[in-house]
């Protein structure tokens, strides 16, 4: 890589996580980005993981000084997400470069087009489900089956579990990024042990993403998920599109 590709790690990766803090699908950026660099699908997919888990690390610690994040609930539920990543990452090894792309170029459509229409997760309950509750268990099993084969856009499953748990968005956050981040770790170890990690682009990307998460939280009170949204589901579309035509 050039140190001009580096810098374009660094930059897209500033960009996802202030989109990520505001919301999530900062993934939609970077994994498109190191496909385009030419890293092979496992590669990029793998050396993504770095970059979220530098967010993540630092997401937990804020919330964790904030007192805000639930940590029996989060680690309760983090069990059946770590079960399922555990199956996602073995399957993202298994297919082909040409298949990710398109997998990866229709889930960015469908997370555009559900960010768009705005619909309800579900009606959250009266009281805060137990993170035992079979819908809990089933509903991260499948954030974990999904995180740990594309990561990209798994925020927005986390936070759909957690609404219809009952919990408001500022603890439902807290639980998305320790979730995450456990389901990252592992990703990650995977990843690495088999070789499907390039480092100096992982940490120009976790540089990057670090510096991003602390101006997202300044982004999103001074001007809000709605200004960004417009630009985000521009970028996404134009490069599900590219994903979609180039082999």
């Amino acid at each position: 890589m050039t140190g001009l590709e580096y810098l374009a790690c660094v930059v897209i990766g500033f960009i996802a996580a202030v989109i990520n803090v505001i919301a999530a699908g900062g993934s939609f950026l970077t994994l498109p980005l190191l496909l385009f660099l030419g890293f092979p699908a496992g590669i990029a997919n793998g050396t993504n993981r770095v970059g979220v888990l530098a967010q993540n690390v630092s997401a937990v610690w804020g919330f964790h000084r904030h007192k805000v994040i639930d940590w029996r609930w989060s680690i309760g539920v983090s069990v059946p997400a770590l079960i399922g990543a555990a199956i996602g990452v073995w399957g993202a090894l298994q297919i082909p470069d040409i298949a990710f792309r398109r997998i990866l170029s229709i889930v960015m459509l469908v997370m555009t087009l559900g960010t768009l229409l705005n619909r309800r997760f579900g009606t959250p309950p009266a009281e805060v489900r137990s993170p035992t509750h079979w819908t809990m268990v089933v509903g991260f099993f499948i954030v974990g089956l999904y995180g740990g084969f594309l990561q990209a856009g798994v925020g927005f499953l986390v936070l759909a579990v957690t609404t219809i748990a009952g919990l408001d968005l500022v603890r439902g956050n807290a639980v998305k990024v320790f979730s995450v981040m456990i389901v990252t770790l592992l990703s990650l170890a995977v990843f690495s042990g088999t070789g499907n990690v390039d480092w100096p682009a992982g940490i120009a990307l976790g540089i990057g993403n670090l510096l991003g998460g602390l101006l997202g939280v300044r982004l999103a009170v001074l001007r809000g998920h709605k200004w960004l949204e417009h630009v985000v589901t521009a970028t996404v579309i134009i490069f599900a599109v590219m994903l979609w035509v180039t082999d």
